[in-house]
């Protein structure tokens, strides 16, 4: 079986596909199988290529590529689907999901970031760029965890009320910037806060801060 992860690239700007195949064209293991400028374009081409991978433009005429996607999904086509786009906005992650995305990409990534993003979601897991709200893309992907009982946590993982008001602020995109700001606290002070947080809570990142927070009921 060939290790080569075969992707087609679909945005009505030239431009943007030449930029992303300029960055995949050293990568060994991927190919660009084909291209398409608008979203019904991409339908086409993914019938004819059968690729991995499709890499779509949020924004295309003739076929948004969320209705790319509800299409391809209503086809019951496997294909990994990620969603390329400048707008860091929760609707259009949300939506994106619900419509049965793989993952959700900045045109501003970079390439390290695109890259491991690519793989992830060819390798079939997950992948959502920015500081989005990462709880409620928990609770999509993962339905279930809002009819399981939860579970509670140790004396020692309990978290007081202004680690909590830092947590919702997190999980709603917010970086330690903007946490001290609304909370009218220094940046600095904002920082450990986030620290003790996610060391008490024994999480590595903001994916890993949502999962515990929706596995415990923390907001």
């Amino acid at each position: 079986m060939s290790n080569i992860i075969r992707v087609v690239l679909a945005d009505d700007h030239v431009f943007v596909r030449d930029g992303i195949k300029s960055l995949l064209e050293n990568e060994a293991n991927i190919e660009v199988a084909g291209e398409a400028i608008d979203g019904a374009d991409a339908l086409e081409v993914v019938a004819e290529t059968k690729p991995d991978l499709l890499i779509a433009d949020i924004r295309m005429p003739n076929l948004t590529g969320i209705e790319l996607v509800e299409k391809l999904r209503n086809e019951n086509n496997p294909i990994k689907i990620i969603m390329l786009s400048m707008h860091e906005s929760e609707e259009y992650v949300l939506k994106s999901i619900k419509a049965g995305a793989d993952g959700y990409l900045l045109k501003g990534s970079s390439k390290e970031e695109f890259l491991k993003a690519l793989h992830s979601v060819a390798a079939g897991g997950k992948y959502f760029s920015g500081d989005i709200s990462s709880i409620l893309i928990s609770q999509l992907t993962n339905p279930s965890n809002s009819l399981e009982p939860k579970q509670n946590l140790g004396d020692e993982m309990m978290i007081t009320k202004r680690e909590k008001e830092i947590l919702t602020l997190l999980l709603s995109g917010k970086g330690n910037k903007e946490i001290a700001e609304v909370l009218e606290i220094s940046k600095r002070t904002a920082e450990v806060h986030r620290f003790n947080l996610m060391k008490k809570l024994k999480v590595k990142n903001l994916m890993e801060l949502s999962n515990k927070a929706a596995e415990y009921s923390l907001i």
